[in-house]
Formats: C-alpha cells, structure tokens, sequence
C-alpha cells in the first residue's frame, strides 16, 4: 500500500499533530466498475425518483399518482437481489466463523471446500426457482399497469444469475488458492 504525503502547516491540525509534522495521508479508494454495481447504482436512483415523486403529488399535489407505490416496491425487490451479487464478489455476506478458529489447517480447508459447494449448490437452486416462478407469473398482471408480472421475476431471476457468475468465480479462486484461509474478504475482491 503506498502512502500519500502531506506536509502540515505551521498550526496543528485536525488529527492532534504537531506543526511542521509530515503525516501519512491515504489515496483516495478506486471507483469499481463492475456491472452489478452500475445496474445497482441506476435502479436505486430510479426508486428514489420515484418515491420522490410519490412524497411530491401525495403531500403538496393533494393528488399521489397510484402507480408509484407499487414500481417502487417491485424495484427495491430488483436492488435486494443484484446487491446481494456485489456482496457475494466482495465476500460480504454475513457468515459464521467460528469452526475456522477451532480446526486445524487441514480441517479448515475442508471446510472451506464444503462451504464453496454448497454456496454454489445453493445459488444455482435459487437460479432454478426463479426462473420456474418467472415463467410462472408470465399470466399474471400488475396491479396499475397492465404488463406481466414476469417483468418483476425476472430482475429477481437477473440478480440470482449475476450471484451465481461472483459465487463461481469465488469457487475458481478459492480453488486456485487449495482453499486455504486467505485474506481479509475486502482483500480477495473479484474482478
């Protein structure tokens, strides 16, 4: 990690330190630039148009627009899903750890292996249903606009495949890696 460097005034600054002290400073973090980030970034700004407008013609229009309430709802079932594939790239989802304290270094690794599968077992099953439920609710509508349900399923359906391509490429390095116990999840990043 390399150090950005300032040099401070002939005051103290902010941080406690002494004048005329050189003190590290960091870089500034990367922009990612990944698709599910991007996906992510335009769908929430979307919803909050939209709930923007809805606070805007029910509360100073006297007059809320009956459409607003439902997109909003079907496009934070969209977000819930694609960011759920950003945490699986980071390696943020909420897991328990405390068997890889306890094990020796074999076991662990085992462990790790058994983890993957199921995780990829899991994701593909969740790939598999959503795709059923999306062919499924084809013939059902929306409640305000007349267009099948299938639209809302099949974000869900987008947001499972993109889970499914980051727990694979988690598998791939964790496979390249014997599954040993790597490091820190913000540190195994896949791009």
């Amino acid at each position: 990690m390399s150090l950005w460097w300032r040099s401070v005034g002939m005051t103290d600054d902010k941080q406690g330190a002494p004048a005329g002290m050189i003190v590290p400073e960091e870089p500034d973090p990367e922009i990612e630039n990944h698709p599910e980030d991007w996906l992510a970034f335009a769908i929430f700004w979307g919803m909050a148009v939209i709930v923007f407008l809805q606070f805007f013609t029910r509360y100073v229009l006297n007059d809320s627009l009956s459409w607003t309430e439902e997109i909003a709802r079907y496009l934070l079932m969209w977000i819930t899903f694609i960011g759920a594939a950003i945490a699986m790239r980071r390696g943020t989802h909420i897991s328990v750890e405390v068997a890889h304290l306890f094990l020796p270094a074999p076991l662990v690794r085992v462990l790790n292996f058994v983890i993957d599968v199921l995780v990829v077992g899991f994701v593909g099953l969740l790939c598999w249903f959503s795709i059923s439920i999306t062919k499924l609710m084809q013939i059902q509508t929306m409640t305000v606009f007349p267009w099948p349900m299938s639209i809302v399923y099949g974000g869900i359906a987008l947001g499972c495949f993109l889970m499914l391509w980051r727990a694979v490429q988690r598998f791939i390095a964790d496979m390249r890696r014997g599954w040993r116990p790597g490091p820190a999840p913000s540190e195994i990043i896949i791009d």
